[in-house]
C-alpha cells in the first residue's frame, strides 16, 4: 500500500515551491495562484469522460433513480456542497441529489480521521441509504484509496448502480470498481500532500459539471436562466420577479401578481404567462412535457 500511494501525483513534491516558506507574502500567493491557474486545463482533458458521467447521470434521475456523492475529507465535503446546492437552485427534492461523507455529518465541521480507511463503513452506507439498480453512486477521492469510498462503490455496484469516480491520479483502486473514471491530473501541490488545494480546486469544477450539465438536460432551466428554483428568500424572490419580466416581457406588478399565483413557482409562473393558462392547467402541461419549460411553450404555442 505504501508503494501504491508514494506513485501517485498528489502525494508528490512540487520542485516549484520547495523553498515557500522563504518567499515575501505577494510571492508566495503568486506562486499558488499559478499553480491554480494550471487547473482549468486538466479537468478539460477529462471532458468526454465527464460528458458520459452526465449521459449516464441524466438517464438515472430521468429513469426515477436518485444520484448520491460519497467521499472523505475535502472530497467528501465537496460532494455534500454540490448536493445542497441543488435545491435551492433546480428546486429538486433534498433526496433526489445526496452528498454523504466519512464521519458522517459531524465530519463536514471538524475533521474526523480515520473514516476514510473504513470499507466496512462504506459498504454499509449503501445499504442505509438504499442504493438500488435505478441509482448512480460518484465517489470522490484525490487518490484513489478511500477504503471508504471503494467498498462502497464496490458495493453499488453489486446492487446495479452505475458508479462514477472522480480522482485526481490515473490508474487507482478507485477506477477498478467505477463504470466511468474521471482523473483531472493536477500534478504536486504547492504544499505536498494539502489536496484541498489544486486537486479540490479540480473535484469542484467537475461536480459543478455533473450537476448543472444533468440539470439542465432535465429542463431544470430556460435557456441559462434557473427557472425552477423556489423564491424562498428576498434576493431569489427579486431574481424570480426579474427572470419572469426578462423572458415575458410583463411589467413588475404583473410579474408580482403571477408568482403569487403560482405559488412562488418562478417556472410556473412564466408557463402561465407565456401560455395564457391558469395555475393547475398550465402544471399539468408542464408535468406532460417532464418539466421542460420550453417544451411546455412549445406544446401550447403549436395547440394555440
Amino acid at each position: 500500500m505504501n508503494d501504491y500511494l508514494a506513485r501517485l501525483t498528489t502525494e508528490g513534491i512540487n520542485a516549484g515551491s520547495a523553498m515557500i516558506d522563504e518567499l515575501t507574502t505577494e510571492q508566495m500567493l503568486t506562486l499558488i495562484n499559478q499553480e491554480d491557474a494550471t487547473v482549468p486545463a486538466a479537468v478539460a482533458a477529462e471532458l468526454p469522460a465527464i460528458a458520459e458521467a452526465v449521459e449516464a447521470l441524466y438517464r438515472t434521475l430521468s429513469g426515477g433513480g436518485r444520484m448520491y456523492y460519497i467521499g472523505a475529507g475535502t472530497s467528501g465535503r465537496l460532494g455534500v456542497l454540490d448536493a445542497s446546492e441543488c435545491p435551492p437552485t433546480f428546486g429538486t427534492d433534498p433526496l433526489l441529489i445526496q452528498g454523504h461523507i466519512a464521519g458522517g455529518d459531524v465530519a463536514l465541521r471538524v475533521a474526523v480521521e480515520g473514516c476514510e480507511d473504513d470499507g466496512e463503513e462504506g459498504i454499509a452506507l449503501m445499504e442505509r441509504i438504499g442504493v438500488t439498480a435505478k441509482d448512480a453512486v460518484i465517489g470522490i477521492s484525490a487518490s484513489g484509496s478511500a477504503a471508504f469510498v471503494i467498498e462502497g462503490l464496490r458495493r453499488a455496484r453489486e446492487l446495479g448502480a452505475t458508479t462514477i469516480c472522480v480522482v485526481n491520479n490515473k490508474s487507482t483502486k478507485l477506477e477498478e470498481v467505477s463504470d466511468i473514471t474521471i482523473a483531472p491530473v493536477v500534478g504536486p501541490e504547492v504544499i505536498a500532500g494539502s489536496t484541498r488545494l489544486k486537486a479540490g480546486t479540480a473535484q469542484k469544477l467537475v461536480l459543478n459539471m455533473l450537476s448543472t450539465g444533468t440539470m439542465v438536460k432535465l429542463g431544470k432551466t430556460y435557456n441559462n436562466l434557473m427557472v425552477d428554483m423556489k423564491a424562498s428568500n428576498k434576493k431569489l424572490y427579486d431574481r424570480a420577479l426579474r427572470m419572469i419580466r426578462t423572458t415575458t416581457g410583463v411589467d413588475h406588478q404583473t410579474a408580482k401578481d403571477i408568482l403569487e399565483k403560482a405559488s412562488l413557482d418562478c417556472k410556473l409562473a412564466i408557463m402561465m404567462i407565456k401560455s395564457g393558462l391558469d395555475a393547475e392547467a398550465a402544471a399539468k402541461v408542464l408535468r406532460e412535457c417532464g418539466g421542460s419549460l420550453k417544451r411546455a411553450i412549445r406544446v401550447c404555442t403549436k395547440v394555440m
